[in-house]
C-alpha cells in the first residue's frame, strides 16, 4: 500500500551512483533475528562515521521501523520532485510499513506487486549520498532477493544470518547457494543466538547447539563476521526502538561494532583514497 500523498515519479537512478556500497542481510529461514542484525549493522556503521541507508524489502514482516525507533511521524516527504526518506537514529530508512496507516494490517500482495514496490524503492527514492545501503530481505530465496539481484549492477555482497541449529543450517545453505547461482558474493555469516551467558556466573550455555556457523563457514570457506548472544536486554532494546548497537550494554554493543568494522575492512579495501 502506497500513501497517495507521495507520488513516485522521479527518473530512474540506474546505477545508484550516489551509493558507494550495497549489502543485503538475508537468512534462509525466519526467526533467526535477521532484521535485528540489519538494523544494528546500519546503526553501527553510522556510529563508525558512515552515511547509511536501510531498505526494508520484507513486505510481509516489515519490522525495521519499530526496531530502529521510528514513529508515526517518520514518513518519506516530498521536496519539489524529490521523495526523501526520513532519518531515524542516524540512518535513512524506507519500509512498506511507512505507507500502511493501520497497525497490524496485513500486506496481501502477490509477486508482481512486491517486485514493483522494490523497484520504486530503488528508482524513485532520493537517497542522496550514502556510504552504505543495507537491504533487509525476507527469509528465503523468493521474489524479493531475486528482484534485487536482477536489478543491481553494483552489489558488494550478502551477509547471511543463521542460528547454530541444524534446521537453520539447512536453510542457510540454500541461501549461500542462491548467491552462487546469481554469481554474487557472500561477505560472511553472522551467528545469532549463538549462546546464552548466565548473568550470575557468566557461564555460556549453547541453547541451540554449538559451532553451527563454524561448520558452514568451513564448508563454504566463508568468515564468521560476528557471534551474537541470546539476551533479554537485546530483545527489549529492539522492541522499544532503541537499537542495541547504540543503546545496549557494552557487551551487546561490542559484537555489532565488530560486525561493522569487519564489513568496512572488507568492502572498503578497494576504495580510492
Amino acid at each position: 500500500m502506497v500513501d497517495k500523498k507521495v507520488q513516485f515519479n522521479l527518473p530512474n537512478q540506474e546505477e545508484l551512483k550516489n551509493i558507494k556500497h550495497i549489502i543485503m542481510v538475508m537468512s534462509g529461514k525466519g526467526g533467526v533475528g535477521k532484521s535485528t542484525i540489519a538494523v544494528n549493522l546500519a546503526v553501527a556503521l553510522s556510529l563508525e562515521g558512515r552515511k547509511v541507508g536501510l531498505m526494508d524489502i520484507d513486505m510481509h514482516g516489515p519490522n525495521v521501523m519499530r526496531m530502529l525507533g521510528g514513529t508515526e511521524k517518520d514518513h518519506p516527504y516530498q521536496v519539489g520532485e524529490k521523495i526523501v526518506p526520513p532519518e531515524v537514529n542516524g540512518v535513512k530508512v524506507i519500509s512498506v510499513s511507512q505507507f500502511v496507516p493501520e497497525s497490524g494490517k496485513p500486506i496481501v500482495w502477490r509477486g508482481p506487486i512486491k517486485t514493483g514496490t522494490i523497484k520504486q524503492f530503488f528508482n524513485d527514492i532520493e537517497w542522496e549520498e550514502l556510504d552504505y545501503m543495507i537491504i533487509d530481505a525476507p527469509p528465503g530465496t523468493g521474489d524479493e532477493p531475486l528482484t534485487v539481484m536482477q536489478m543491481l549492477k553494483k552489489f558488494d555482497g550478502a551477509i547471511i544470518v543463521t542460528t547454530p541449529s541444524e534446521v537453520s543450517k539447512d536453510d542457510v545453505e540454500r541461501a549461500i547457494n542462491f548467491f552462487t547461482v546469481m554469481n554474487k558474493k557472500v561477505l560472511g555469516l553472522v551467528e545469532n543466538m549463538a549462546y546464552f551467558e548466565c548473568p550470575s556466573c557468566h557461564t555460556k550455555h549453547y541453547i541451540f547447539g554449538k559451532d553451527g556457523a563454524k561448520s558452514l563457514a568451513e564448508k563454504y570457506k566463508l568468515p564468521i563476521l560476528a557471534e551474537i548472544p541470546i539476551s533479554e536486554d537485546i530483545r527489549i532494546n529492539m522492541d522499544t526502538g532503541k537499537p542495541a548497537a547504540y543503546f545496549g550494554k557494552p557487551e551487546h554493543v561490542a559484537p555489532y561494532v565488530q560486525l561493522a568494522k569487519r564489513v568496512i575492512n572488507e568492502v572498503e579495501k578497494d576504495d580510492k583514497e
